[in-house]
């Protein structure tokens, strides 16, 4: 079976205050997501005076990154990811592919929360602890 690409359909949150919402990533544009663990470190001078490989291994941040859709009169989806990244509680969060794989995690928004008005789109990063993985896929 081929691979397949494509879309990501819908991020959604759930928050114990702020409370619950869905968010549409722009269509035919690139997500990237890592599910986060541990990770080696890429270093070519990680060798002892004998060769032997000096394994370094660091806990990683999950993340998923790209472009949403926002809607600056009604849904503002700026103002919900504000408010989003500026609360200390964690949401739980779910990403969802064209081809039907689920990704779900605890995080929150980081980095900078800015909308392009003539696009009508705004780019958002979400990450947290742990990991981001499938629940369904």
């Amino acid at each position: 079976m081929a691979a397949i690409g494509g879309d990501v359909s819908e991020i959604t949150y759930n928050h114990p205050t702020i409370g619950s919402g869905t968010w549409y990533p722009k269509s035919a544009e690139d997500f990237t997501i890592d599910p986060g663990g541990i990770r080696g470190a890429d270093d070519e001078n990680n060798v002892d005076g004998g060769g032997n490989n000096i394994k370094i291994l660091n806990r990683k941040r999950w993340f998923a990154e790209g472009p949403i859709s926002w809607d600056a009169n009604v849904a503002n989806e700026l103002e919900q990811a504000e408010r989003l990244a500026a609360d200390p509680v964690d949401a739980d969060w779910t990403v969802t592919l064209i081809n039907g794989t689920v990704w779900g995690g605890k995080g929150s928004i980081v980095g900078d929360v800015q909308g392009g008005t003539n696009a009508a789109t705004m780019s958002i990063k979400i990450a947290g602890g742990g990991k981001l993985s499938k629940i369904v896929g």
